[in-house]
């Protein structure tokens, strides 16, 4: 069977972007030995309002992707009105015709994928990996069971093998962050350091985005331990 280089498709608001989102991307980049890993970044997503601009999340973006393998797609940045996957997955096919174009998302929206844009038509375009962390349950009935019966990567069978048309479980390293609880922390002027890269909370800082204040209690220096 013909073998299809790995294309990985991350997308998301990434409002802000954070070491979730970077360690899921790292460990399927390596799982897969992806030739590329693109994050995408939505300019207007359907089913919700970011808090920050395109322009702010797309710079935090920017600075979290230096030193990294990953590569920075602004497709739909670049496009106007509501930003659907399937716009996105038709460009990208038409750039790589004969790859494996992998869609990655979490359980949550792999869930929720029948209220998005066209989503039945998004596996005739690319595979899907869902991230997923230890203890998730599929439910046993339902439009997305059986759409996952239907597609589902067989154990003895490889995805680099499809252009499109198979989903596939991954489990990832279930590090507990998400954005809503960053601009939470930075709302109530505590720090979110160590849950974002460095360069990504300095822009915050600067910026004063998610309601930053100078005031915001910035962690000090811990005394001299003495041996």
């Amino acid at each position: 069977m013909k073998t299809h280089r790995c294309i990985g498709i991350f997308g998301g608001t990434f409002d802000p972007i954070h070491f979730g989102h970077l360690r899921s991307a790292l460990e399927i980049y390596e799982q897969f030995q992806c030739e590329e890993m693109r994050f995408v970044p939505s300019r207007q997503p359907p089913h919700r309002t970011p808090f920050a601009s395109p322009k702010h999340r797309l710079a935090m973006l920017r600075l979290s992707l230096v030193n990294t393998p990953f590569i920075l797609d602004t497709g739909e940045m670049d496009r106007e009105g509501p930003s659907y996957s399937i716009d996105t997955l038709r460009a990208l096919r038409a750039t790589y015709k004969n790859a494996s174009l992998c869609l990655i998302i979490g359980q949550d929206a792999f869930l929720g994928l029948p209220t998005w844009h066209q989503w039945e038509k998004l596996i005739q375009l690319s595979n899907i990996i869902v991230m997923h962390r230890s203890g998730w349950i599929i439910p046993e009935t339902g439009v997305i069971p059986g759409f996952l019966k239907e597609h589902a990567l067989k154990p003895n069978e490889s995805l680099q093998n499809f252009s499109s048309g198979k989903i596939l479980n991954q489990k990832i390293t279930g590090l507990d962050i998400s954005g809503s609880e960053i601009r939470n922390r930075i709302q109530k002027g505590l720090s979110p350091q160590f849950l974002l890269p460095e360069t990504v909370w300095e822009y915050i800082k600067k910026q004063k985005l998610y309601d930053y204040l100078d005031k915001n209690a910035e962690i000090q220096p811990m005394g001299k331990i003495l041996l």
